[in-house]
């Protein structure tokens, strides 16, 4: 299973993500790709098998990916204070791949009808999901 994770601004989510995949999943192959250098470099400390950063890498890593997870800017066009690109935003809406959106509402994008949930239980979230 191939399994790319993207997040941005300080990596806080996609870190929590990532290190639960592994010590849950520990044989998928988790791809990390910040918006930034520093969610980058949270990703891959939390134990990404590979990251990479920027643009280019979510649009080619969106292509081969089974499972794309992340916060639900990442389909929502200059969401993210800006660090998610048009051309972001369609590679991950376009891929074949299954996609679990985690809802924070943040960044004047708010998501109705979605309970606060503290991160960690949506985090726990994604893993339930993932598990499916």
């Amino acid at each position: 299973m191939n399994i790319l994770v993207i997040d941005g601004q300080g990596g806080g989510l996609g870190r929590q993500i990532v290190s639960e995949i592994k010590k849950r999943f520990p044989l998928y192959t988790v791809t990390a790709v910040g918006t930034n250098s520093i969610a980058t470099s949270a990703m891959l400390k939390a134990g990404a098998d590979r990251s990479a950063t920027g643009e280019n890498p979510v649009v080619v890593a969106a292509r081969s990916a089974d499972v794309i997870i992340g916060p639900i800017g990442i389909v929502i066009a200059d969401s993210m204070v800006g660090e998610v690109t048009e051309k972001m935003a369609v590679a991950v809406a376009q891929s074949r791949a299954r996609r679990i959106l985690v809802p924070i509402n943040l960044c004047d994008n708010y998501v109705v009808g979605v309970n606060d949930l503290t991160l960690s239980h949506m985090v726990e979230c994604v893993l339930e999901e993932l598990a499916k």
